[in-house]
């Protein structure tokens, strides 16, 4: 399974939102919820002080474009009204004060200014990986993307296509479900393919706008920890059969694991106002019981030598600093501390779902620290609950 990645292109979201912003809308709109005197606690313990948005906090807690009277509309309230023995004025009067109310967005006006982005994003990202890769659009003979929560058709391939644009018999593989695995497991697949046909060029591109699931009317724990966490990303990726000057990482071996039982853990909610992220607290115990999944794998796979063979650097996107914190504890005896540092740093400014590992990628080769020969195991887990983790050798 060789397959040779390119460095990719990583491109945040340009609108710098602050934990504190977030807390003091939060605080403002919910302020006898039963969490609520613990919010500031609650925010600094994500370690996240600020992340990158496709679109600025404002426009994910402005009203609608409608009034309160939409869901009902006004001729049934005014017949249920005058049912009830209200005179003509006063039924005016509170049809006036009802239309005077905002009433939330509706998924289309959450979701098609974002949708807008992700393809404006997807596009800056795609052109960047192949500058870096020294590659044309030409050149693509394959595309696979993944964006989760911008739901569309065509997607972000067919966007792609055009914008760029690809060659009319490139090969389109969308993903719009991966969510956090996206990074992972797009790879495994690019790897398949090039395996398949070493003169192939496969080009990831992952576009996610996270902060739609952002919803201000909701009220529980849960929402509040889904309003800190997540960040607007596109990345992309050149993976070939061959080597290039460019590749920085070989990809030799793929790993995927699925938990049953466990798909309501995490979960998308497409509602009336937009894209709900639920989850349950459940859902960092089964991640780290696929992370125990994987320190088998990776066992199995060294069993010749077990006592010399060690990751040099551990890219994970698992979630949340429980997991991290997780794996760190249960690493096998010997391996080095500092294995997490690039996931922690990603982290700190928010959890990028599919481009995770991309993100942490980048870092890792912009920090200059690993030596050619070194190994590498990228690894992330989703809604699902399902991981995939690939491990290759830095070139």
């Amino acid at each position: 399974m060789a397959a040779y990645l390119c460095p990719p292109a990583v491109i945040h979201g340009k609108h710098t939102v602050e934990t504190s912003q977030i807390v003091a809308e939060v605080r403002g709109r919910h302020p006898h919820a039963v969490w609520a005197p613990r919010i500031d606690g609650i925010a600094a313990s994500t370690g996240i002080e600020a992340r990158g948005w496709m679109l600025p906090l404002e426009t994910a807690v402005a009203p609608g474009n409608g009034s309160g009277l939409r869901a009902v509309g006004s001729g049934s309230a005014r017949e249920a009204l005058a049912r009830d023995g209200f005179t003509e004025q006063d039924v005016d009067r509170v049809i006036a004060a009802l239309e005077a109310i905002p009433a939330p967005q509706t998924v289309q006006e959450r979701t098609a200014p974002a949708w807008a982005a992700v393809q404006a994003y997807g596009e800056h990202a795609a052109r960047g990986a192949l500058q870096i890769a020294g590659l044309d659009a030409a050149d693509v003979d394959c595309l696979i993307t993944s964006h989760s929560t911008t739901p569309a058709l065509p997607g972000l391939d067919v966007a792609l296509a055009n914008k760029l644009p690809l060659r009319g018999d490139v090969m389109l593989l969308p993903a719009t479900q991966w969510a956090c695995i996206a990074g992972t497991r797009s790879l495994a697949l690019a790897a398949d393919l090039v395996a398949a046909d070493p003169d192939r060029v496969v080009l990831v591109v992952i576009a996610e706008a996270l902060s739609t699931t952002y919803q201000p009317a909701d009220d529980t724990l849960e929402s509040l920890i889904v309003r800190l966490l997540f960040a607007d990303t596109a990345v992309a990726a050149v993976v070939t059969g061959r080597p290039r000057p460019e590749s920085i990482l070989r990809l030799d071996a793929a790993w995927h694991h699925t938990l049953p039982g466990t798909q309501d853990l995490h979960r998308l909610e497409t509602r009336a106002d937009g894209t709900h992220f639920v989850m349950d607290r459940r859902g960092p115990r089964a991640v780290q019981e696929t992370v125990t999944a994987m320190w088998e794998w990776l066992r199995v796979r060294y069993q010749d030598h077990p006592d010399s063979w060690h990751p040099d650097v551990l890219l994970a996107h698992p979630g949340g600093t429980r997991v991290l914190e997780y794996m760190e504890q249960t690493m096998p005896d010997g391996w080095p501390t500092g294995l997490l540092d690039y996931s922690r740093d990603s982290y700190t400014s928010g959890n990028r779902g599919g481009a995770a590992v991309f993100d942490i990628l980048r870092r890792a080769h912009d920090a200059k620290r690993q030596e050619p020969g070194d190994r590498a195991v990228l690894y992330a887990a989703a809604p699902g609950l399902t991981a995939t983790a690939l491990e290759g050798e830095w070139l």
